[in-house]
């Protein structure tokens, strides 16, 4: 069977760019996948409580797991190498299509595998203490950052929609079915509800 893995760290992202890539990946190859994985998580939760991990279990050998890119995996080498190492162990490939890897149950899969997730992990730690300098520097300059103090935004994400949210709430629809219809955070919906007065 082939696999769909489709994951994304908070409800505020979109799933439908991964989904494109996997579909036009699958129609050039002349595949269709059978299966789709998706879930909201941070790539960090260890791979036993994600569908990714549970799915994993199911999975025989030779079947196979497309994602875009291998950082669908996870978050830093230990997570990549966790859900590798699972795939491996059981005979289950896996394609990346940005990063163009097939990855099996061979030495080079496994070589690759470590150093690309190795690379990845040092760039992302590079990327955050770069920006982590470039703000101390900016604070030392005397730069204020952020809004400033007991000040928000006047237009609001949600501002003329306050009927339709009324209605949608009345009508008992979930915050978080109000947050996808809107494309923000179930947060967004909560906060702004409690605005209107209506919880």
């Amino acid at each position: 069977m082939i696999y769909g893995y489709i994951r994304v760290s908070t409800d505020k992202q979109t799933v439908e760019n991964q989904r494109y890539e996997i579909y036009r990946f699958c129609k050039e190859k002349t595949i269709g996948v059978d299966c789709w994985i998706e879930e909201t998580v941070s790539g960090t939760k260890d791979i036993n409580k994600r569908k990714l991990g549970k799915a994993i279990r199911k999975m025989k050998q030779d079947d196979i797991v497309i994602c875009s890119e291998i950082s669908r995996l996870g978050r830093n080498l230990l997570m990549i190498m966790a859900v590798l190492n699972e795939c491996i162990n059981n005979g289950i490939q896996v394609w990346t299509i940005k990063d163009n890897y097939r990855l099996g149950n061979d030495i080079n899969s496994k070589v690759l595998a470590f150093a690309f997730g190795l690379s990845a992990e040092i760039e992302r730690n590079l990327i955050s203490q770069r920006t982590k300098e470039a703000l101390a520097r900016k604070r030392a300059e005397g730069v204020i950052l952020g809004r400033p103090k007991n000040s928000k935004s006047k237009q609001k994400k949600l501002s003329k929609k306050e009927n339709t949210i009324r209605k949608m709430l009345q009508n008992n629809y979930s915050y978080s079915a109000i947050a996808r219809k809107f494309k923000v955070s179930r947060h967004t919906v909560t906060s702004f509800a409690k605005e209107l007065s209506v919880i």
